[in-house]
């Protein structure tokens, strides 16, 4: 497997862990557009970071990473199921971006939100405004700010492959001095804090864990595929259509020459309807007809 999340837990302490590492699904979302280098390491960074965050959480849905901002790079958004499939966008205006940026220039005055979307139960979301100079720093404060778990992350990504890195502490059960946890928690993370991206970038799981902690009991887990996947359909694309009404639906038909087409923004798979199948829609017939769909 070339895209995994993979979990490890440390046996002395109350701290988890995670590594992943995308190269296929990172560059199946980089395929659907041209976007400027800059803009396809912060999206890397980003997939990468929801990739882990899926694992953190114990729910059956939709993890929602979306960040915004008034600057060159308007909008970021990257979905994570928690069966391990992962897209991502993003919107910017090329003229206005220079090589070397990075996130506060691309991205100034940002907001992030994080949406949980369970099949059952209550949706969740939480927002902060973007504190930081990198992507990690910022999800970083947001479990500052947001969370009880003091949780670390490490990001990186170079347009082929995009990697992450988390630490988090779990509640008090091996240390129960809030001192010695407190000790146990610096360590750790000063250990992470020498690892720099062109080995996280170049390393397999097996060597980073071994350079990092290889004084320390370390249990790691089997991994877990990440891989990309559209949730665009024909059948939601009719959906959408049929919730215009009937009269819209024919206008817009009649304003497109005789032949609807709806994008999907993140895979660029494009729906086409024609008159019969607007037709065959409001009379309940379903979405399905011999119609082309087209990339």
């Amino acid at each position: 497997m070339s895209d995994f999340t993979q979990r490890f837990l440390f046996d002395d302490t109350d701290v988890r862990g995670e590594l992943v590492g995308l190269s296929g699904s990172y560059q199946q979302v980089l395929a659907k557009h041209d976007y400027p280098r800059p803009v396809a390491q912060l999206l890397g960074e980003l997939l990468a970071a929801a990739s882990l965050l899926v694992g953190t959480l114990k729910f059956d849905g939709l993890l929602v990473l979306q960040v915004r901002s008034e600057g060159p790079v308007p909008l970021l958004m990257v979905e994570c199921s928690s069966e391990g499939e992962v897209r991502g966008i993003a919107r910017y205006e090329a003229e206005r971006i220079a090589d070397g940026d990075g996130l506060l220039q691309l991205m100034p005055n940002g907001v992030m939100a994080m949406t949980v979307d369970p099949k059952q139960g209550q949706r969740y979301q939480g927002i902060v405004s973007l504190e930081g100079d990198t992507l990690a720093n910022c999800l970083t404060n947001y479990f500052a700010t947001s969370e009880q778990l003091a949780t670390r992350f490490w990001l990186c990504a170079d347009g082929m492959r995009a990697r992450g890195f988390l630490l988090q502490q779990l509640p008090a059960d091996r240390l129960t001095d809030d001192e010695e946890r407190a000790a146990s928690w610096e360590h750790l993370v000063a250990l992470a804090d020498t690892l720099q991206n062109e080995e996280l970038l170049g390393l397999d799981n097996e060597t980073v864990l071994h350079r990092l902690y290889h004084q320390e009991t370390v249990r790691v887990f089997d991994p877990r595929l990440i891989q990309f996947r559209c949730s665009c359909s024909r059948e939601r694309s009719a959906k959408a259509l049929v919730s215009l009404g009937q009269a819209d639906a024919e206008l817009l038909l009649s304003e497109h020459h005789g032949r609807v087409e709806i994008d999907c923004q993140f895979c660029n798979e494009r729906y086409g309807f024609d008159a019969a199948d607007i037709a065959q829609l409001f009379a309940g017939g379903g979405s399905q007809q011999p119609s082309d769909t087209r990339h």
